[in-house]
């Protein structure tokens, strides 16, 4: 069993609605463990670097504007499979298509507003850790 990390937000509307806990236990109910965590808000640069594959897109401004409107927890879960686990969980990224019992499925109701965000890839999450965290506990 390899140990793997990822990234998920919550983001501003997830911490908005008070979904924060429910979010966080639902990782760590399936056997996710918290390795950061921290509550920010995103300025020009972390979303130009996060969301850098998405600048100049039609989505981009709106999507800039609502990463920006509040505070995002960002955390760092690990675990056996962790990404693919912690994908599976937030279900589709259109709130529509995202089935019940998956947090998107429960919760979002808005294709931007999705209440999170996880790495899609090892290489993905690479890349956006340290963006959020300089060090992690070991």
């Amino acid at each position: 069993m390899s140990v793997e990390q990822t990234l998920v937000l919550i983001k501003p509307d997830g911490v908005a609605r008070g979904l924060v806990g429910e979010i966080m236990a639902r990782f760590e109910r399936r056997g996710l463990r918290l390795a950061a965590l921290r509550l920010l808000r995103f300025d020009e640069v972390l979303v130009a670097r996060h969301y850098a594959e998405h600048i100049g897109k039609d989505f981009f401004p709106a999507l800039k504007e609502f990463i920006m409107s509040g505070p995002t927890v960002a955390m760092v879960l690990e675990g056996d499979r962790a990404i693919e686990i912690v994908r599976a969980m937030m279900g589709a990224t259109k709130f529509y298509e995202a089935a019940p019992g998956t947090i998107r499925g429960d919760y979002a109701n808005h294709v931007t507003r999705n209440l999170v965000h996880g790495s899609d890839s090892p290489a993905a999450a690479a890349r956006e850790i340290p963006l959020f965290f300089d060090r992690l506990i070991d």
